[in-house]
């Protein structure tokens, strides 16, 4: 429990109980977060790198499955057919995208870039220098152009790369390309008519299909690399890839598909009739890299957990249940898109709390953050989020989702770092009471902030302030009161008493009070 910071004031002010739970630690990521940890004034209004109120942007009329930002372009691939403005309801000032869309980043409306593809976009991935993005996905044609399962356009021009037409047999789920790579995952068992299990690599500038054969025995729904290019991460639902029996995280030599012993995959359990818990999402941050799952199978693996890059050596281990199939890291906090239900198992919200669709984690500690927006659930996935991607300072997310924050909004949001976050509640207003002579008893209780844990109470007699108090409160604990007394007060006058609530930069006023002293 944090200590609680008094005031000067005419009144000499005593605290009498402050039985408050410290709720989740949290690891802060700038200074702002620091000092909203601290207890002291947060000038952004909100606690971890983006705030939980929803910026405006486009819509879509069915799922979107996959996101990538390069630039002030965000790329978008799913099931939809159709965009459309915020605020408006489906079919209503709509425009064709099919299963492919090009918002821009600032103002998150749809550009001229609108390839016509034919089938469902379940993976995509920019070139570093973004100048070209890859998609993949279950289609045949683009642009009336054959494209088996994966395409390549130029960004600059938005037209298909002539001439890089790999042959994919089946679905491409997951994409990654480096300068000279584009390794691809998914269900497919060949690739331009060579065997090739569901993981291959093909020429960044060619298309060729590249020696590269980790051979997974099950889909790949994720790839990543490590920062210094030495590792590619695989995330799947495999028990056997690259000459080892790994299930479901694995860690593979870029030239040879030779894989490396990843001890945190041990926290992965191993399949079973009752439990598949795959690798949905990976996310490579400095020398960390994060794995999300998917459990099927009642109290299945459905957690994050954290490694080093280098010797796969596990860091940290989220239980939380609820499938988790998106995650991406900013600053040092790891954002999540599951349908959390129960994190007991890590001391946080029981279960019957309702779906947190939306949480951030510490990088660092794996404890969950400041920061609680939501979404609900619709589509066939019934999960809600399912593709982050971000440009540093703002998160999009993509999903069956059909509100944001009680909001309508279907398929896509997005949250920026824009100064000012969510509010506070409105404190209540607090009890009062003059039992003894010459005091005051007052009493009030947390409330809650949807982007921020610790929250500033100020205690004022009329225009006096008499108490300063630091409070951390989440949805999933039940409010807790603070009670102090003010002292030295003159018998027979009458005060009048408010809180004000303060997360740095959002303030609320309680409604005010009065006593009668003793």
């Amino acid at each position: 429990m944090k200590k609680a910071v008094l005031a000067a004031g005419t009144g000499a002010v005593v605290l009498v109980a402050a039985l408050v739970p410290a709720g989740p630690k949290v690891q802060a990521a700038t200074e702002a977060d620091q000092a909203a940890q601290a207890g002291t004034s947060a000038p952004r209004g909100f606690g971890s790198a983006v705030s939980s109120v929803q910026s405006k942007a486009w819509q879509t009329n069915a799922s979107v499955n996959t996101l990538a930002v390069s630039g002030d372009l965000v790329f978008a691939g799913g099931l939809f057919t159709r965009v459309r403005p915020p605020g408006n309801a489906s079919g209503v000032g709509d425009a064709p995208r099919k299963y492919f869309a090009v918002f821009n980043r600032t103002t998150g409306v749809p550009t001229k870039f609108a390839p016509r593809v034919n089938g469902p976009v379940w993976s995509v991935a920019t070139s570093p220098d973004g100048k070209r993005v890859v998609i993949g996905g279950d289609f045949t044609v683009v642009d009336g152009v054959p494209r088996s399962r994966v395409a390549m356009f130029d960004v600059a021009s938005g037209k298909l790369v002539a001439g890089w037409d790999p042959a994919v047999n089946y679905r491409v789920a997951a994409l990654k390309v480096t300068g000279s790579t584009v390794y691809l995952g998914g269900s497919f068992r060949l690739v331009d008519k060579v065997a090739r299990n569901r993981v291959a690599a093909v020429s960044s500038s060619t298309g060729a299909l590249l020696p590269w054969n980790p051979d997974a025995d099950d889909d790949v729904h994720a790839l990543e690399t490590s920062t210094d290019g030495s590792r590619v991460f695989v995330g799947g639902g495999f028990t056997q890839i690259g000459g080892r029996d790994d299930h479901a995280l694995a860690m593979v030599n870029p030239s040879t598909g030779a894989a490396y012993a990843m001890p945190a995959a041990a926290a992965i359990p191993e399949l079973t009739p009752g439990c598949d818990s795959r690798v949905k999402d990976l996310e490579v941050q400095g020398d960390k890299v994060f794995a999300a799952n998917a459990g099927a199978g009642v109290g299945c693996y459905d957690g994050v957990l954290a490694a080093n890059a280098k010797s796969g050596k596990l860091i940290w281990q989220s239980h939380c249940l609820g499938a988790t199939e998106a995650i991406k890291a900013i600053g040092n906090w790891l954002y999540k898109g599951s349908h959390a239900h129960d994190c007991s198992a890590d001391g946080e919200f029981p279960d019957k709390t309702g779906m947190h669709h939306l949480l951030v984690y510490s990088t660092l500690t794996g404890k969950l953050g400041p920061w609680f927006p939501n979404t609900n659930a619709g589509g066939e996935t019934l999960v809600g989020p399912l593709a982050f991607a971000s440009g540093g300072n703002d998160l999009w997310a993509g999903g069956d989702f059909t509100q944001v924050n009680g909001v309508p909004q279907e398929g896509l949001t997005r949250f920026t770092n824009v100064p000012g976050g969510a509010a506070p509640a409105r404190p209540a207003a607090p009890k009062v009471a003059s039992a003894r002579p010459n005091k005051v008893t007052i009493a009030f209780p947390t409330v809650l902030d949807r982007d921020n844990i610790s929250l500033t109470y100020l205690v004022y007699r009329g225009n006096t302030r008499v108490g300063a108090y630091t409070r951390s409160s989440n949805s999933w604990t039940k409010a807790a009161v603070t009670s102090m007394t003010d002292s030295g007060l003159t018998s027979g006058q009458t005060l009048s008493y408010h809180v004000l609530v303060s997360d740095g930069r959002n303030t609320r006023k309680s409604p005010t009070v009065s006593v009668k002293v003793r």
